[in-house]
C-alpha cells in the first residue's frame, strides 16, 4: 500500500489516506482480503500521529472498505465497490445539481447543459 502525504494540500491527512486506499482499491491495486498496514505502522512509515491514521481507518471501516480482526489486523473488505460507487454518485449528483443551479441563474437552457456534458464525456 503507497501513501503519499501532501502537507501543501488543504485536504486534512486522514481524507488524504482514505481518498489513497479507496482510489487503489478500486483500480485493483488492492485486493480483497489483502492486509494492511497496522496502524502504528502506517503512522510511523508517513511520520505523522498514530491518532490521524486510526481516524482514516476508521473512516474506511464505517465506509465499507477494510474489516479490522481483533489481533489479526486489517484487511480490504469485500464490499467496497458497490459503495465506493454510490458515493461517488453522490458526489457527481451534488456538483450536477450546482451546476444547474448555476446555468438556471445564468440562463443557460437545458439543451446547453446537455451539449457541455456530452463534451467532457468526448473528452476522455
Amino acid at each position: 500500500m503507497e501513501i503519499i502525504i501532501s502537507n501543501n494540500s488543504s485536504m486534512p491527512i486522514y481524507e488524504q489516506i482514505t481518498s489513497q486506499v479507496k482510489a487503489q482499491v478500486m483500480d485493483g491495486r488492492l485486493k480483497q482480503g489483502q492486509s494492511i498496514p497496522s496502524m502504528r505502522a502506517l503512522a510511523k512509515s508517513l511520520h505523522i500521529s498514530v491518532i490521524t491514521v486510526q481516524r482514516a481507518y476508521e473512516d474506511l471501516q464505517r465506509d465499507g472498505f477494510i474489516e479490522t480482526v481483533v489481533g489479526k489486523g486489517s484487511f480490504i473488505s469485500a464490499n467496497n465497490k458497490a459503495l465506493w460507487q454510490e458515493e461517488q454518485q453522490r458526489l457527481m449528483e451534488d456538483h450536477l445539481a450546482k451546476a444547474v443551479e448555476i446555468a438556471r441563474r445564468c440562463g443557460i437552457n437545458e439543451e446547453q447543459v446537455k451539449t457541455l456534458v456530452d463534451l467532457f464525456f468526448e473528452e476522455e
